[in-house]
């Protein structure tokens, strides 16, 4: 008589254990993250298929910006031109790499629909695989930082160190909005419109092009943008003296308050992506 073949898990209805399930998808995630970063390069290979220079496309309009705007809103807002333009690069890639990070979190799920359905991958590998992606894109852009310090003779000091917990607080809540935003778009479409909307809104109320002492008293108020906060976290130990202690508690904050979300979201409905998909 033929023995039956078990199951490879079992799943109890009454006591699903989605915490625990959840936290496993996360562990082999993280386990498998060379899969991530392969499947990131992959995407920035196909992206820039028949380019010549690829993503340097990026560095080259960024270089542009940085330079038309720079001229541009130093005399507009009779500042040095010096001073502002290592702060308008620094705020510019920084904020482009923010961006994308959310705007491509709208879509991180929704885009791996086949993988989903087919293959039994953890969830978080194609989260992993969007903050590579764009890890991997923001980094073209970052020689031109250096290149604009050296231009203007603003070299940061032993402060820059600290742009080293700045980034770590910037992957988190990068795999974080991928997670969440990644799951909750694959369920209502209409809301990757509405993410877009609400980051151009934020580049315009976030000192990107403009800087914090120019709100007078008001910068006080600064910390409740959360975007403000993200961004402060890398231009801070670089142009701004590391950013004031407010700021660095009010990111944690926000982190922990986006990741515990995240996690919550996660644990309930991580079962249903497949079906959302």
């Amino acid at each position: 008589m033929q023995q039956a073949v078990l199951p490879t898990y079992r799943i109890d209805a009454n006591q699903p254990d989605r915490a625990g399930r959840a936290m496993a998808d996360i562990r082999a995630g993280f386990a498998s993250w060379r899969l991530a970063w392969t499947l990131a390069r992959l995407d920035l290979r196909n992206r820039y298929r028949g380019s010549v220079i690829g993503p340097f496309w990026v560095t080259l309009s960024t270089a542009a910006l940085v330079a038309g705007m720079g001229l541009l809103y130093a005399q507009l807002f009779r500042l040095d031109i010096a001073n502002y333009l290592p702060h308008l690069a620094a705020s510019l890639i920084t904020w482009n790499a923010l961006s994308a990070m959310v705007s491509e979190a709208t879509t991180c799920l929704s885009n791996a629909e086949g993988v989903i359905r087919q293959l039994r991958l953890p969830l978080t590998t194609h989260a992993l695989r969007c903050v590579f992606r764009n890890a991997l894109n923001a980094a073209h852009s970052l020689p031109l930082i250096l290149v604009v310090f050296a231009l203007m003779g603003h070299w940061p000091g032993a402060e820059a160190l600290l742009i080293i917990p700045g980034l770590a607080v910037l992957a988190v809540n990068a795999l974080s909005v991928s997670l969440l935003l990644g799951m909750i778009c694959a369920r209502f479409r209409d809301i990757g419109p509405i993410v877009a909307n609400v980051m151009q809104l934020a580049f315009f109320m976030t000192p990107v092009i403009w800087k914090p002492e120019l709100l007078g008293e008001s910068a006080k108020w600064l910390p409740l943008n959360p975007f403000y906060t993200m961004l402060e976290m890398v231009r801070g130990p670089l142009v701004e003296g590391g950013g004031s202690l407010t700021t660095w508690l009010a990111a944690l904050l926000y982190t922990g308050v986006l990741g515990g979300t995240a996690m919550a979201f996660f644990v309930r409905f991580r079962s249903r992506v497949a079906f959302w998909v």
